[in-house]
């Protein structure tokens, strides 16, 4: 089983959503974990997107890099430009994948901009996900 950890600044929104759409789809394929180089708590919206396609998120947790730092990962996704600067060098031979994907919860604008600006960036995150288990994990 391949071990994946998705990295993104504040474990919130994107990497949720990444972390949900892995576990999902690659099934026993793969542990997953994700991570922020901060931790700002799960995103409520990026909880209610994932829930709208089926995938519940609610439990999950918002975690610091550095509470994997012994796990030896056969693959490091980062979601954002900004995780991909400040990602700690792991002591492994982990592939190394990056997407920067738009946040979402930066955009203004109404309840439901808001939520057009979370199902887009879900769908984009869903599509690489996708593409990365049929390349890598098939």
């Amino acid at each position: 089983m391949k071990k994946i950890l998705v990295l993104c600044t504040g474990n919130s929104c994107r990497s949720q959503m990444a972390h949900g759409y892995l576990e999902h789809f690659a099934g026993n394929k793969a542990e997953v974990f994700s991570a922020g180089v901060e931790t700002h708590g799960i995103n409520t919206k990026a909880v209610a997107a994932m829930a709208e396609d089926g995938i519940d998120i609610s439990n999950h947790t918002s975690n610091n890099v550095d509470e994997y730092a012994g796990i030896d990962f056969d693959y490091v996704i980062t979601v954002c430009d900004n995780a991909k600067e400040r990602c700690p060098v792991f002591p492994s031979n982990a592939k190394k994948f990056h997407y920067n994907f738009p946040d979402p919860a930066k955009l203004p604008g109404d309840y439901e901009q808001n939520r057009e600006a979370f199902l887009h960036t879900r769908n984009l995150i869903k599509d690489y996900v996708l593409k990365f288990i049929d390349q890598e994990l098939n």
